[in-house]
Order: structure tokens, then sequence, then C-alpha cells
């Protein structure tokens, strides 16, 4: 049987551990789920309540109906023709507004936990970056926190409150009609129970891991549209157009088959509801029936418990109708709990006594890399010392080995090396992104590991080899280091960054917007920018991951000597392979093979 590579890599992603996707039962998530919705606890009850007497008017319009048609064959009953028609007609008014209020309650209620979804998924993000998401499939991320999200939203408002008003009524309709003849009661409870219970579980087993398969593949289809349009230039240049179409044709294809798959099962469950539906009706026709020839039953007993069955399988359909879109809810809120439930490489750390600045130390440091559970790599958190020689990453060497460096106060330190000899590894243990195994790295005398992660972040700048610029203004993109800078401090920073004059050179200057990704701007000029969001942060240790590796020499001077100015108020750790850039290095650290020296 010919497969494509979507729908290979999709079987694969079930059985290999190393996709990572937590293994938890529908109930699992489901209690998850419910437990969100503590704080509207309230709302929830009401809703509940409005649902279960507006579900209640609606069936006893049609059974009030049942005796005012009694009542014209003149067969008596307790209630007069004119009571009957009163009933329904508030019954139906009540119907529509509990109905609407209802309903606007429950989505009040989606909608709300919903926001505060986002917010707990949002400050998980900000707990795992950056060692968690380095390497994280950006489109899968962005389907995950909005279509999965999104889709909790059918949990909310049309699963919890249902399934609550369906098993009050159950119990109230039960009663009713058992108060005719027990038989008749116990009959209703088989047919709820077979309704909203047994079909969607059923059917939600038959369906199997479908909606894992169908959230799992919409969240690589993003991945892989939001990956091509990143490289359209690529792809354009070396003609490889009709191929990347395929591909992404192929992976849509094979997404809408999956969708197909839901959508028949759907048509399944609907067609087996309404069957069943209909042999219980029966089943409770030819019961009363027999009943009253045996005398059992009155006529009145027939004509009622039949039309209150038929005109009450309402809550016990919504439940049944889930039952094909619960896998797919649930996969959605399995891949929402899988980021709430990942534990950071390193956490914030609170509680200590602030510091100053007064230097920096590499000590004794060995770091390598291991895969974390969703599949990048990251530190090895402490306690799990690495093996000599030999990274977590299977057949991968350490990046750093026994590594020491000072680096005084008022100094600029220089690491160069060859690309992927742990130079940006480096950096990157000091602003305590990772973990080391063995060694420490110490700030001002003290571990970094006893440092506040605010204060640490205050004493420190990094400028990476990428400037991420987000698609506002220029000015808004450089205030993110300083959100209380004024203008002159803004242009005092791009002016010793070397990219005042070419902001000025712009139509409307500082307040030109950039576009996505800042793709308007050169490599260069992004860079500038970057350098002068570390000027106007304004810390006392600044981290440089070749900063200047798009600049031409004149403007790689310009901001040497900015830095060199600086060097009474600033520590710079420099990292570069340019000789030139070294220059203004006090001592220069080669780092070849993970070792200093």
């Amino acid at each position: 049987m010919k497969t494509n590579g979507y729908e290979t890599q999709s079987r694969n992603c079930q059985k290999n551990s190393s996709c990572h996707q937590r293994e938890r039962s529908g109930f699992t998530v489901m209690a998850r789920l419910i437990g969100l919705v503590r704080p509207l606890t309230g709302y929830m009850i009401l809703a509940i309540l409005m649902g279960l007497v507006g579900n209640l008017c609606a069936s006893f319009i049609t059974i009030f109906g049942g005796y005012a048609v009694l009542e014209l064959l003149e067969i008596r009953t307790t209630f007069s023709v004119t009571a009957l028609f009163a009933s329904v007609c508030i019954f139906a008014l009540l119907r529509g507004i509990l109905r609407y209020a209802e309903q606007a309650c429950n989505h009040f209620i989606a909608f709300k936990l919903l926001a505060l979804i986002r917010d707990k998924v949002f400050k998980a993000l900000r707990r795992l970056s950056p060692a968690k998401l380095e390497g994280k499939d950006k489109g899968n991320l962005i389907s995950v926190l909005t279509s999965d999200i999104e889709l909790l939203e059918v949990f909310y408002a049309h699963t919890i409150s249902p399934s609550a008003i369906a098993f009050l009524f159950t119990v109230v309709m039960c009663l009713f009609i058992g108060n005719f003849h027990p038989v008749l009661g116990v009959l209703a409870l088989a047919a709820y129970v077979t309704v909203g219970i047994v079909i969607p579980v059923v059917t939600s087993r038959l369906s199997g891991d479908v909606g894992i398969r169908f959230r799992g593949g919409a969240g690589e289809l993003s991945g892989f549209v939001l990956d091509s349009l990143r490289g359209l230039l690529e792809t354009i240049q070396y003609g490889q157009g009709f191929r990347r179409l395929e591909e992404m044709n192929a992976r849509t294809d094979a997404l809408s088959e999956e969708e197909k798959r839901m959508k028949s099962i759907s048509g399944c469950n609907m067609a087996v509801t309404n069957t069943v539906i209909w042999l219980f009706d029966l089943a409770m026709l030819f019961t009363t029936a027999a009943m009253y020839q045996q005398g059992v039953l009155g006529f009145e007993g027939v004509v009622i418990s039949t039309i209150a069955l038929m005109s009450s399988f309402g809550p016990a359909v919504a439940l049944a109708n889930l039952g094909s879109t619960l896998q797919n809810t649930f996969a959605a809120g399995n891949r929402v709990l899988d980021i709430l439930d990942e534990e950071p490489v390193t956490e914030d750390i609170t509680g200590k006594e602030e510091i100053a600045f007064t230097g920096a130390a590499v000590k004794e440091v060995t770091f390598s890399y291991e895969k974390q559970p969703w599949g990048q790599p990251t530190g090895k958190r402490s306690g799990q010392p690495a093996v000599s020689g030999q990274s977590a990453v299977s057949g991968q060497d350490e990046i750093l080995s026994q590594v020491s460096l000072e680096i005084p106060r008022g100094s600029v330190v220089g690491i160069a090396g060859r690309s992927g000899s742990g130079k940006s590894t480096l950096l990157k243990l000091l602003m305590r992104f990772w973990k080391v195994q063995q060694g420490s790295v110490q700030i001002s005398g003290r571990s970094i590991e006893e440092v506040n992660t605010t204060n640490l972040r205050e004493l420190e700048s990094l400028v990476t080899q990428e400037t991420h610029l987000f698609h506002d203004s220029i000015r808004n993109n450089l205030r993110i280091a300083g959100l209380d800078a004024t203008d002159e401090q803004i242009e005092a920073a791009c002016k010793k960054a070397s990219v005042h004059d070419f902001i000025m050179s712009l139509p409307q200057g500082y307040d030109t917007p950039i576009g996505e990704l800042g793709d308007t701007l050169s490599g260069g000029e992004r860079q500038r920018l970057g350098l002068a969001r570390a000027f106007l942060h304004d810390a006392p240790f600044i981290l440089l991951d070749e900063p200047t590796s798009n600049l031409d020499s004149l403007n790689e001077a310009v901001i040497l000597k900015s830095l060199r100015e600086e060097k009474e108020d600033r520590t710079v750790v420099l990292v570069s392979h340019r000789q030139s850039t070294m220059r203004i290095a006090d001592t220069v650290y080669s780092v070849e093979h993970g070792r200093v020296s």
C-alpha cells in the first residue's frame, strides 16, 4: 500500500517516543479541563439550571399538548384546556428566553476560560523559553495557540453544562414517566443512557486516534506553510516551487482524508442515534399498549408516557453528537496540556539578595545537550552528570569540557573559535538559559544559580547573531529594551550602534514601520538595531555574539569605538571570528573542541 510522507510521519509519530506527546485518557483530559472552570463555578451552575428548566419547558409543551388532546377526547385529566393552553404559551416563552440565556452564559464561560488558558499557556512558554522552545516547530506551536485552544470552546460551551443538564433532565423525566408505572421509568432510563452515554462512548472508541492524528497533522501543516513562506525566495531561486506545492498538496490531502474519516464517523453516529431513538419510541409505545390491554395502565398513561419519551431526547442527543467530536477536542486539550505540564530547564529564581555587577567567571564548566520532551536539545539538569566525552544526544561530543575563564569588571573579553566550538553556548550559560552539568558560572562572585532571575536580566544584555524585530515601528522595537526610555536616550543608543543616520534617512524616521520579521531591512540594519537595544538596556554586562558579522568595516569601526568608550561602565564578552573585531579585546580566549586556551 502506497503512503505519502505525511501519513508515514504521522504514523511513526504515534509509535515513536521522540514525538513525546504524553499519553492521557479522555477522562484525564476532561477532568483537567473541568478543573479550570472553578473560578466560574457560579456561572456554570446558573447555565445548568437555565438549561434544565428550558429543556423541561420544551418537553412539557408537547406533553401538555397530549393532555389537551385527551381533554378534547373527553378523557378527564387533572388539567383544564384553558390551563393547558396558558401553560404551553408560558413554556414556549420561557424556552426561548432560557435557551438564549443558557447559551450566552455558556459562551461567556467558554471565552473567559479560553482567555484564561491562553494566559496560562503564554506564562508556560515564558517559563520554558528559550531552551525548551529552541528547535520547536513554530508552526505547530502557533496551531496549539490558535486552533487547538479555540477548539476547547466546544468543550466548555457544549459539553460540560449539557452533560450536567442531561443527567438532571434524565432524573426528572424518569420520575415523571415512572409515575405511571415503574417499568416505564426503567425503560425511559435505558433509552436515555443508551443514547446519551453508550453511543457517545462507543463512537469515541471507534474513532480511535483519528482526532489526535488530525490535530497533529493540522499543526504539521501549519509549520510547513510557515516554513514555505519564510523560504519563498530560496524556493523561487532554485526552482523548487512545484515540488514544494506537491508536498503541500499531499499533506493537505492526507489531512482531508483524516477529516473525511471524522465526518463519516459523525454521520454514522447520527444515523445510529436516530435509529436507536426510533426503536425506543416503538418499545415505549408497544409496552404501554400491552400494559393497557392487561388493564395495568390507563389510556392517559399510554399517550402521555409515549409522548413524554418522544419529546425528551434533546439533552441525550446533544451528548450523542459529542461522541464523534470529543476525540478531536481531547486531542486539542492534550496538546495544550503538554505545554502546561512541561517542566522548564531553568526555573526562575526569587528571594535572593540583589547584587551589583563586579565581574563574572566560568569555572571548570562541562556542558552537553540532551533531547527534551519536545524533541529539541536542551541542557542537562544539574544532578545528571554527563558521560565524559559524549553528550546526551547520541553520537555528539560534549560542547564544553572543563572550561574556565575570568571576566573582570570594565574589561572586554574576546572569545574566538570555529563554528560549533561552543562559543554561543558559553554566552547562553552566562545568561542562565541552560544549566551546566559540572562546574559553575558566577556573577559578582556568586553562583548564577543563587542570583534572582530578574536581577540577572537587569545586569546582562545579550545580542545574538539573529536580531528579531516585531511588526511595529522602529521606535517601539527599540523601546522593548527600555520601556521608559526617552527619545533622547533612544537616539543616543542608535548613534552608538551606528544606525541613527540610517533611521533619520527614512521617510518617517523612528516611526517607520518594520515589516514582519524585519524583512524590510537588511541583515546589517537589523543587527545594528539589536546593538542599539543592548546600549539602551544599559546593563553593566554585555554579551555579544558575532555583533558585526553583517556589517561593513566602517560601521564595525564605529560600533567597536563605542564599545571601547563604554569600557569604564560596561563589561563586554565578545564572540567573533573576525580578527578586526578582536582588536579591542583586553583578553582573548580561544575555544577549540569544547576547551578554552
